[in-house]
């Protein structure tokens, strides 16, 4: 009837951060970008299972490391973005072959 309840630990896991910069960096930067989003989360996870078994200094630390790689991918993906608009405004439409621009633009 009185079950122990599982504490939270006091330490945020930024799961969610993290799964937005994978989903983010493989958009814009390739897997490059996606990488320090899946150690992010490879940390985050390990928040609550560590303050769950006492270890409450090993909690803290991957809660810092989740952190740190969140910031890292941020940057990443901030980079990746930028380099699309960058890359878009330098090419602009001259993607579209033989003429499909004119064509797009008289409305055929």
């Amino acid at each position: 009837m009185n079950q122990p309840v599982a504490a939270t630990p006091p330490y945020p896991n930024y799961l969610v951060w993290s799964i937005i910069v994978t989903v983010l960096g493989a958009c814009f930067c390739c897997l490059l970008g996606a990488a320090p989003g899946v150690v992010a989360i490879v940390f985050g996870s390990q928040v609550s299972s560590k303050f769950a078994a006492g270890d409450d200094a090993g909690a803290r630390r991957a809660s810092e490391q989740a952190k740190l790689w969140c910031w890292i991918g941020t940057a990443l993906v901030a980079v990746g973005v930028l380099w699309t608009i960058l890359s878009f405004f330098i090419n602009g439409m001259s993607f579209v072959p033989n003429g499909g621009l004119e064509r797009l633009m008289q409305g055929r």
